[in-house]
């Protein structure tokens, strides 16, 4: 498969996960008040784990198969990788125990790794930097070099930035009804 069409196709996936994330942090805050949405937020309470797990673990695959196409990571890049690698091991014990409670690992970790992928969209979207790119002192890739731009705004870093809300948004209905 050609990278352009790899490229379209997890663009779709971002800008569809944009569109999922933002309607399941409405069904949050509003479940208590339509009581017809339960059944999703039960399902999503159920089911989030797996879909962390598949999604942190999808991210994992996906930056390391970039990494072989010849797309080096920057050091923002390798930064955003130190809050979403762990995510999937957390995710697979947590799964295997039984364990709800990384719910509140993930969203911290996630909070860290989505303000470092702003920042770096940012970059990459022409804004200036506010703290300076620790690549260019060192003469290694530029944290404001765009090699993925797909529908007009969507670059590696706000995948990341999107996967990191998605995730936020999916522990907030893991924690359980204690989050009300």
């Amino acid at each position: 498969m050609a990278v352009e069409t790899i490229n379209f196709l997890l663009a779709l996936a971002t800008l569809t996960m944009q569109i999922v994330g933002a309607t399941f942090l409405a069904l949050f805050f509003l479940r208590a008040r339509i009581p017809d949405l339960e059944d999703v937020a039960s399902f999503l309470q159920k089911w989030g784990l797996w879909l962390g797990f598949l999604l942190t673990l999808g991210g994992v695959v996906l930056s390391l198969y970039y990494d072989s196409l010849g797309f080096p990571a920057c050091s923002l890049c390798w930064l955003q990788r130190i809050f979403l690698y762990p995510q999937a091991v957390l995710f697979a014990v947590a799964l295997w125990k039984k364990e709800r409670a990384i719910a509140d690992y993930s969203i911290a970790l996630s909070i860290f790794g989505g303000i470092i992928a702003l920042y770096q969209h940012y970059l990459q979207m022409g804004g200036g930097s506010l703290v300076p790119c620790p690549a260019t002192a060192t003469e290694a890739l530029d944290c404001g070099v765009r090699f993925f731009f797909e529908f007009g705004y969507i670059t590696f870093p706000l995948m990341a930035a999107t996967l990191f809300a998605f995730l936020i948004t999916l522990m907030l209905f893991v924690r359980g009804k204690d989050t009300q």
